[in-house]
């Protein structure tokens, strides 16, 4: 399945070179897609209370990762190679416990690294390792440098030594914090304003737009979602290519696709309809 369009606005030209279907016949709806970093592998769940599988792109072999409700909603791929997710349960207290999980994907077995608590616990991709924040926290050793959010503020770590930045107003918090490849800025979403680019002393360098779930293609361009609604449901969805200097941005898919939850990896860009039908698209970027 094999597609080419080219989109061009001010003087760069995108063409998308392939849009592949992905799971077709495998599986039923998909959702919440994590690329590795090669763009090789791909984490994903089948719900929000569905548990977590691992599909290698190479041999088209779908593994089970985890059965625990919870365990695809914040998955992430660790420095080390790894798996590090989250899983919850509600018991007899009617209160919600949150363990977290490393699955070492070489020899197939997980293990708890953090055991159970009640709040929130969310994984922290790292350039080593990995973290899990929560009330008690987990990190790997030697984890490097991470990012994530809390409430207002960026979370920078960077060899055990934590910053904070809030450099943009948002009284409804920050999401999706990550570093480029490069490991020289961080982009993040701040809820009333979109996405936002700071360097490691947390100044502002772009605002890209009010769009979500903002993920590095490469060191000059991000991949994100662009979804409108109309306070019950969403009316439009569709994916978007952003220059991470806020100087162009361009449609990968049309609003009335409902396409949405971006992932990046190895020059691939994977991505979900609101139905559950998961495709990839590689793209090339002209100046």
């Amino acid at each position: 399945m094999l597609c080419c369009a080219t989109l061009t606005m001010a003087a760069q030209q995108v063409t998308v070179v392939e849009r592949t279907r992905l799971l077709q016949g495998v599986e039923g709806p998909a959702y919440n897609p994590v690329l590795s970093a090669d763009g090789r592998q791909l984490l994903f769940s089948s719900g929000q209370q569905s548990g977590l599988k691992l599909y290698s792109l190479d041999d088209n072999v779908v593994t089970r990762v985890s059965d625990e409700p919870g365990a695809g909603i914040d998955a992430c791929w660790g420095g080390d190679g790894k798996v590090y997710y989250v899983t919850q349960e509600r018991r007899p207290d009617n209160l919600i416990y949150r363990t977290g999980h490393c699955y070492d994907v070489a020899d197939g077995k997980g293990q708890v690294v953090l055991e159970a608590q009640h709040g929130a616990v969310r994984p922290m991709p790292a350039t080593r390792g990995a973290a899990l924040r929560g009330g008690a926290s987990f990190a790997s050793p030697s984890m490097g440098m991470a990012v994530g959010t809390q409430g207002s503020e960026v979370v920078l770590s960077i060899d055990g030594r934590e910053r904070r930045f809030s450099p943009i107003e948002s009284h409804a918090g920050y999401l999706w914090a990550s570093l480029s490849p490069d490991r020289s800025r961080v982009a993040f979403f701040a809820a009333g304003t979109g996405i936002v680019i700071i360097d490691l002393d947390g100044n502002v360098l772009a605002q890209l737009g009010n769009y979500e779930m903002p993920c590095w293609y490469d060191n000059d361009y991000l991949v994100a979602q662009h979804a409108t609604d109309d306070g019950h449901q969403f009316t439009s969805s569709q994916i978007v290519l952003l220059k991470a200097d806020g100087t162009f941005s361009h449609a990968l898919t049309r609003p009335t696709s409902m396409t949405m939850q971006p992932t990046c990896g190895g020059g691939c860009i994977v991505y979900t309809t609101i139905d559950g039908q998961m495709s990839l698209m590689k793209i090339q970027i002209n100046p």
